[in-house]
């Protein structure tokens, strides 16, 4: 029986490609999302990518994942077409302008909690007590962090608190998830490709210059989450870091 995959964020970047990925190697996908006319573009790439071109395979679900009611209606929705939940990608996230701290509006700040931070905890919540019901019982949380969560950029104070509350909850879940068969693991990120990763401008760096950091094709974060999705949940990848090979600034001194 094919396993039933949720993915946040699925509207664009890591999570349209990590959704696309899922549907080739045979997943049921559930997309989640803000915007309904992308995750329709996002459900069409699945829908060709998927080995039986089944459009039944395929579920968007529109919403902020940042409301509770949301969530709960998410999980809900996916268990009334599916049947059960095997695997969450809780991707959706956003960043936050690149301005001095003490400039920025903590209106701003709240936002970006909003959804790195509740919406991870909400997501989180909602599959641990879907994994906790299902017969058999268990699955797999996969989080995505950032490498910010190690390394921080410069005037990025909101966006790696979000990441390093994530490491927190990653860890938390490892934990209390035990007993019920549940694994939860972290990918930390780094230069992939994407809106809002945008790698072709020149990059502030601590010594003072810019510079225009290496970076990756995004379908390399997709296939490192299938590949975490796969294993038996008697293994857990419990964090990865995938991130260019010569991205200043984390290993070593940039």
């Amino acid at each position: 029986m094919s396993k039933v995959a949720i993915v946040t964020g699925g509207s664009s970047g890591i999570g349209r490609a990590t959704s696309e990925a899922l549907a080739k190697a045979g997943y049921k996908v559930v997309l989640s999302g803000r915007r309904q006319t992308e995750l329709d573009n996002s459900e069409q790439l699945c829908l060709e990518a998927q080995p039986t071109k089944a459009p039944e395979n395929i579920l968007t679900v529109a919403g902020d994942v940042s409301n509770q009611e949301a969530v709960v209606a998410l999980f809900k929705a996916a268990v009334d077409k599916f049947g059960r939940v095997d695997v969450v990608f809780n991707n959706a996230g956003i960043g936050a302008p690149d301005v001095a701290i003490e400039d920025l509006p903590v209106v701003t700040f709240d936002a970006v909690m909003a959804v790195n931070v509740r919406a991870a905890f909400l997501i989180t919540q909602e599959a641990v007590r879907q994994f906790k019901v299902q017969q058999p019982q268990g699955g797999r949380l996969i989080n995505n962090g950032s490498i910010s969560a190690h390394v921080p950029r410069m005037n990025s104070a909101p966006y790696t608190m979000s990441k390093h509350a994530i490491t927190g909850l990653t860890k938390c879940t490892q934990l209390d998830g035990r007993a019920f068969n549940i694994a939860c693991s972290q990918i930390d990120i780094g230069n992939a490709t994407t809106a809002l990763g945008d790698t072709s401008a020149p990059k502030a760096q601590p010594s003072g210059h810019d510079l225009v950091e290496a970076s990756f094709p995004v379908s390399d974060v997709a296939d490192a989450v299938v590949y975490m999705s796969g294993l038996p949940l008697t293994t857990n990848v419990a964090t990865m870091t995938i991130m260019a090979t010569t991205m200043p600034s984390y290993i070593g001194r940039g």
